[in-house]
């Protein structure tokens, strides 16, 4: 099991939360959500996040930047079924690299119990080559002082 990361206090907490119905799609055989939908509602929430906080899929494609994942973590508590509403939180976890770290929990919206928590890391590459790029982007490092990470 992962641990738990230690919360870094000297930077701000930049944390977005979307509600979401587990759809009949997403159930497999046993009627409760496919395990790979939990990597699904992640990304659910990681879109929500970029909307909210000005930093979504179409900045990175505006600037010819692309940030596969290259980790993911899913812890799983309880299983969830067709029809249950869930939330997703997303946290943005900041680091000095050249990578994204979100944080997530997924919550029961009836009854707020933790239902599963995971992370991803993204880099940053080339879309046409698959470079990896060493540094951030400009505008990820502006927006990163814009919400408070780094000081200017």
């Amino acid at each position: 099991m992962k641990k738990r990361r230690k919360k870094d206090h000297q930077f701000p907490q930049l944390i977005h939360r979307v509600n979401i119905r587990v759809r009949f799609s997403e159930v497999d055989a046993m009627r409760i959500a496919w395990h790979g939908n939990y990597a699904k509602y992640f990304e659910d929430g990681r879109e929500a996040f970029g909307e909210a906080f000005g930093i979504g899929y179409y900045d990175y494609y505006r600037e010819n930047i692309a940030t596969p994942i290259v980790n993911l973590n899913i812890d799983y508590k309880k299983h969830l079924n067709f029809g249950d509403e869930i939330i997703v939180e997303t946290e943005y976890i900041y680091s000095p690299a050249a990578k994204v770290i979100f944080d997530y929990r997924i919550y029961s919206a009836k009854t707020n119990e933790l239902m599963a928590e995971g992370s991803t890391t993204q880099v940053f590459i080339q879309p046409e080559s698959g470079e990896l790029l060493l540094f951030e982007p400009e505008f990820y490092t502006r927006w990163k002082i814009e919400h408070g990470f780094i000081k200017k």
